[in-house]
């Protein structure tokens, strides 16, 4: 993070406007501090309202996590430590992750196959046939 963006990758990042972070009350065992203040936080990212390349919504939207609602909302919630500061990073340290994965991979690439002269005879061998096959269908001449 870091100039008010997510980045994802060297090339993609997410502007953290399209995030919205809120404290919330966290959950176990705490006592007092549990009860008054919110340390935990809930991160909601609208993946058709944020400003992320069309792969990265798709890809979303294909990893079927449970974190990625149906209408495509992405909501984390991260309560690990005491402080509302590292809770904040550690969502967002999680949506990074989350959207690494669904990070389009580029298609490997082709390798021309170069038939072997015996597959090549063979293929022209089955091609005449099928003509000569095809021109004894004509009426006689």
């Amino acid at each position: 993070m870091r100039d008010g963006y997510l980045w994802i990758s060297d090339d993609c990042y997410l502007a953290l406007d399209d995030v919205e972070i809120r404290g919330i009350r966290s959950s176990g065992p705490g006592g007092q501090n549990v009860n008054k203040v919110a340390t935990a936080i809930q991160l909601r990212l609208d993946i058709r309202a944020s400003s992320l390349p069309d792969a990265y919504e798709e890809g979303l939207q294909r990893l079927r996590d449970r974190r990625v609602t149906r209408s495509g909302v992405v909501i984390i919630k991260a309560q690990d430590h005491r402080s509302q500061s590292l809770n904040r990073d550690a969502a967002l340290e999680r949506l990074r992750e989350l959207l690494a994965r669904a990070q389009p991979r580029p298609a490997p690439p082709r390798r021309p196959v170069r038939r072997s002269r015996a597959a090549q005879r063979r293929r022209v061998e089955r091609k005449k046939e099928r003509g000569r096959k095809k021109a004894l269908r004509k009426p006689p001449q």
